[in-house]
């Protein structure tokens, strides 16, 4: 059996040395790097090769990669690296790697073509002035061979662990039973789904309802169909802590045992955010600040070698290798996705711009599958991947206390902004273009910041790292920009002086997605309230043959009454209206049946405009409400009051935390009252998303407003049923909830009663009037 490696992998495992250092970083984006390589390619001769693909075999290692170029003229061989700024202040270690995979290159050429020397070139090209720096060595075949070799043989062992590892982990796979004794109803049909779509290489839309174990029922299969589909990771994706959560201990139960006591060689691994990892936030990622940074690549191989090991490489369990190899722990999580068979993230780390997962399985080739949870979440998640902002007003701190190098590139900046607002006379204006005098000012600023940067070692992180950030950010996506996306600027008053904030804002991601789904092998997006499959088709860049599987519900019509109560409107016009009759109604139910209850409501100020007259006029009914920006404790604070036994209403915010990813099962929670469609706000922003929806996919209306809302009072009305023994009520407040194509959007388990009043209200007579 063979082992695969790419060129970089290997030298990056073998080759890396000394401390962590991203000083010479930012690097240019992608989209630059591949500009510089092709700039480079067109000023050298005819003749000259691109993109050679090389590989050769050491024992049971395959060594493949592709040399950035070969000029057969000069016996040449490139390796092409893009930079910005001052090449000395690049850190020795990475241009230690670079010589590194270049020698590496050097010897599989020299093997393909039977040259006996060959002249290997660095080429550092410097995207801002255009400059090549050539540094240029003669090395002959045999002392290539010899290098080749040691790199090989520091990873052979390695490489021989992993062979065994896998060989293990694929026998244990296949021999892995369903961890419980039977399915859950509507669970196996999500499994062999899943199984199905690994099978032949698709992507599956699932819509499941809650309540049948999606995070194992999806788990399982994929993991069976590892060996069979030679998949070397499962990447297991969630939008929240929650779905992280219950990943984490889905894989803890299905790797407790094989059948036979022993435990299933399954590493995996949890990618927790840069934010929460880090030991030292007060300090920069070099050497010369951080504790960890230094001589992190020296002591990086002791703390992989422990963790690798792990039954489980979980946040805690990274940590406490990582202090004791005196390491950071984030990025020992980084270089530990390399290696693991199940990475358990947030959604950004395959489908951001610059995402780890997706890199990783496009520079090393990998058989990858995806599982994202609640996949509803997907589409506004993206939507802010590729999307930027920039205040002016960060800006204009940033010129108070810029040191004097940079006051000419800010000041510069500073014009431009203030031209963006000179023909405005509305508070919001939305481009198709981009400007170019503004991207271009923009450009050369966050150049500036980022040679200062690299020019302070001991400088911690701050505002002007911060605005380097997002202004690099707001490049890279300007380099993508098109008709998913568009310009806009808006206008606020502060303190007297108009002030302007600039964003790129994604309303279409299928085409940045796309590429996503196409790299991997298989990806299942399942989730209780997707909508339809040509809206997650058309907005998330999913594949044509998209399969689409709408699981039984286990739950049967008679646990949960459903009522529209149509007589009362929910309209922003209507909302004073309204107060009265959802208090009476609310009232009334809870009398009816005492027990816990949520109210959702489309935002705070409807929802203290219902609560405050409903505990007015009921003081008897318990009543606590969500408030805006409430920390962990408090939301703690609110979900400890549902007790079973226990009695009262609680007030929510549709969309907020309480409205989907909360357990509240059996008489902690026995129904729910929606006094609204969830629809988005009705504004400039969303009127424009409207607009080239309606352009792009002929479905507006739909896709900009009716399926999000209602994906969100799905989500709201599914805390109510939990469990096959639950029963309770949910309350759609709003005439709209009548209509067919809104109804069409429901689950289809639910029996809705549309009569003019709910039962409890015609006993008393028709006062919801």
């Amino acid at each position: 059996m063979k082992y695969g490696i790419a060129v970089r992998t290997l030298c990056e495992f073998t080759a890396r040395q000394g401390d962590l250092d991203l000083r010479f970083t930012p690097s240019p984006t992608a989209q630059q790097g591949i500009a510089g390589h092709q700039q480079v390619a067109a000023r050298r001769r005819a003749g000259y090769q691109s993109e050679i693909a090389l590989q050769a075999d050491f024992g049971p290692l395959t060594v493949r990669g592709r040399a950035d170029g070969w000029d057969p003229a000069l016996q040449q061989l490139e390796e092409i690296k893009t930079h910005r700024g001052d090449l000395a202040r690049q850190p020795a270690n990475h241009r230690h790697l670079h010589w590194a995979q270049l020698k590496v290159y050097g010897w599989l050429l020299c093997q393909a073509r039977g040259l006996a020397e060959v002249r290997l070139a660095l080429v550092y090209y410097d995207i801002a002035s255009g400059r090549e720096t050539v540094l240029a060595e003669v090395h002959g075949a045999d002392s290539l061979r010899v290098f080749f070799e040691e790199q090989c043989g520091r990873f052979l062992a390695w490489a021989e662990q992993e062979l065994a590892h896998r060989q293990a982990r694929d026998a244990a796979l296949a021999a892995l039973a369903f961890p419980h004794a039977d399915f859950r109803p509507g669970q196996r049909m999500l499994a062999e789904a899943v199984w199905r779509a690994a099978a032949s290489g698709r992507c599956l839309l699932a819509q499941a309802p809650t309540g049948i174990g999606k995070t194992v029922g999806t788990l399982f299969p994929l993991l069976k169909a590892c060996p069979g589909q030679r998949l070397d990771q499962v990447f297991y994706l969630a939008a929240k802590t929650p779905g992280r959560t219950l990943a984490l201990e889905a894989l803890r139960l299905l790797a407790g045992g094989t059948g036979d006591g022993q435990p299933l060689p399954l590493r995996v691994l949890e990618l927790a955010a840069r934010e929460k990892a880090c030991e030292h936030p007060d300090k920069a990622c070099h050497g010369e600040s951080c504790p960890l940074a230094r001589g992190f690549y020296d002591r990086l191989p002791a703390a992989r070698a422990e963790a690798i090991g792990l039954p489980a490489q979980d946040r805690a369990a990274l940590r406490e290798v990582a202090l004791r190899h005196q390491v950071c722990p984030y990025w020992l999580g980084q270089e530990l996705a390399r290696w693991a068979d199940v990475v358990v993230g947030d959604y950004n780390y395959f489908f951001d711009a610059t995402a780890l997962l997706h890199a990783l399985t496009a520079a090393q080739e990998r058989r990858v599958a995806l599982l994202v949870d609640e996949a509803h979440n997907l589409l506004e998640r993206a939507r802010g991947m590729y999307s930027a902002e920039l205040d002016e007003a960060q800006l204009l701190a940033l010129r108070r206390q810029a040191p004097v190098a940079l006051k000419r590139p800010l000041e510069r900046l500073a014009r431009a902004w203030r031209g963006l607002q000179r023909d405005q006379a509305d508070t919001y204006a939305a481009h198709d273009e981009l400007p170019g005098p503004f991207m271009e000012a923009l450009q050369q600023a966050a150049a500036a910041v980022a040679d200062h940067l690299a020019e302070a070692p001991a400088q911690p992180p701050g505002e002007l790292q911060q605005f380097c950030f997002d202004a690099l950010a707001f490049g890279r996506l300007a380099e993508t920009f098109g008709t998913h996306s568009l310009f806009d600027v808006t206008l606020r008053q502060e303190r007297g002086r108009t002030r302007a904030r600039v964003c790129i804002r994604n309303l279409i991601p299928a085409p940045h997605l796309a590429p996503r789904f196409a790299a991997a092998h298989t990806a299942t997006l399942f989730s209780a309230t997707l909508g339809s499959a040509a809206f997650c088709r058309d907005t998330l860049g999913l594949p044509a043959d998209t399969a689409w599987v709408e699981v039984n519900s286990p739950f049967v019509a008679d646990q949960l009454a459903v009522h529209v109560v149509r007589e009362v409107s929910t309209r922003y016009a209507d909302r004073g209206r309204s107060v009265a009759p959802i208090v009476r109604l609310m009232a009334r139910q809870w009398r009816e049946r005492p027990g816990n209850y949520l109210a959702f409501f489309s935002s705070y100020d409807y929802l203290r405009q219902v609560a405050g007259p409903f505990a007015d006029a009921h003081p008897e009914i318990p009543v606590w409400q969500q408030s805006p920006g409430m920390r962990e404790s408090e939301r703690e604070a609110f979900l400890a009051r549902f007790v079973a036994g226990g009695s009262g209403i609680a007030f929510a915010v549709l969309g907020g935390p309480f409205a989907e990813g909360i357990d509240l099962p059996g008489e902690r929670l026995v129904g729910a009252f929606i006094a609204t469609l969830g629809l988005p706000q009705v504004n400039p922003v969303n009127e424009r998303l409207k607009q080239r929806l309606q352009q792009a996919f002929g479905a507006g209306y739909d896709y900009a407003y009716l399926y999000p809302g209602l994906q969100k009072v799905v989500q709201a009305a599914g805390r109510v049923i939990r469990g096959p023994e639950d029963r309770g009520v949910v309350y759609l407040i709003d005439d709209r909830f009548q209509r067919p194509q809104v109804r069409g959007l429901l689950p289809r388990w639910w029996q809705v009663d549309t009569g003019r009043a709910p039962p409890s209200a015609k006993k008393e007579g028709a006062d919801v009037d």
